[in-house]
């Protein structure tokens, strides 16, 4: 088998949280250009639907799975039918990572916690079950989306960097547990990316200046630009890379 054979997804199954906007897009098109099904997990329909119908125009194969992650009998539901329909589960890319930046003296307890259950606690309770299923192959691809904000933090955000720090200590703990199992558990940290969210963020002249200075590239990521990193992690190319964070940043977070 050469390099090339060893990026192929053919027959694999891959589940894809927030997969239908933004860098949860980009990566489950990577993956169906590799040859994966890919379940495209979000709450809005219409999104999905809009990202079924992309890949499968370019030749992909795709379905949507319309449920909030958070909410814990969707989930359960939603591997249930994985496992019905598919009998198998091959690559979970943990993306759903909702985000609110407030002074933490400014959350009250029950903000807290609701950003905890969507950015940590439902991906650690869909990780246990997607390994699970992939305990039955002795093969599978945990990925975890974290961030750079995990590493380096801005004035007036609090808890998304702890969840996301979170997320990486739950990563390598899952490394640990399920790599005996042929399991490989990484993680994906992205820095700025002009997706949707950040439109205003990116249009934005007043912080060219700042993109400039603090990113090497000087520049924005693109969204597909993520998405070498999440075929590489899903891949047999990545087959003994194992507890890893691989940070997609342009250079943001080794500069002084």
């Amino acid at each position: 088998m050469n390099i090339f054979e060893r990026f192929s997804l053919k027959g694999r199954v891959a589940l894809v949280t927030g997969g239908g906007r933004g860098l949860g897009f980009e990566m489950a098109q990577a993956l169906a250009d590799a040859g994966a099904h890919i379940i495209i997990n979000g709450r809005t329909a219409a999104t999905l639907n809009r990202a079924v119908e992309t890949i499968r125009t370019k030749g992909g194969s795709a379905e949507a799975a319309a449920f909030d992650i958070a909410d814990r009998d969707a989930q359960r539901a939603a591997m249930n039918d994985i496992e019905k329909n598919h009998g198998r589960l091959d690559i979970l890319i943990n993306n759903v990572g909702a985000r609110d930046r407030r002074s933490l003296a400014d959350f009250d307890d029950e903000a807290i916690l609701a950003l905890l259950n969507t950015d940590l606690a439902a991906s650690i309770m869909l990780s246990r079950d997607a390994a699970g299923l992939m305990k039955r192959r002795n093969h599978g691809r945990l990925i975890s989306v974290t961030s750079i904000s995990g590493q380096v933090v801005m004035p007036g955000d609090c808890v998304y960097p702890a969840a996301k720090q979170g997320l990486t200590g739950l990563m390598r703990g899952m490394a640990v547990e399920f790599g005996p199992y042929g399991i490989t558990s990484n993680a994906i940290a992205p820095g700025w990316f002009a997706t949707e969210t950040n439109a205003a963020m990116a249009a934005n002249e007043e912080l060219m200046p700042f993109v400039r200075q603090r990113i090497p590239v000087q520049r924005w990521g693109r969204p597909n630009e993520i998405a070498g990193a999440a075929l590489f992690l899903a891949s047999d190319a990545a087959s003994f890379v194992n507890g890893h964070v691989l940070t997609v940043d342009g250079g943001m977070t080794v500069r002084m």
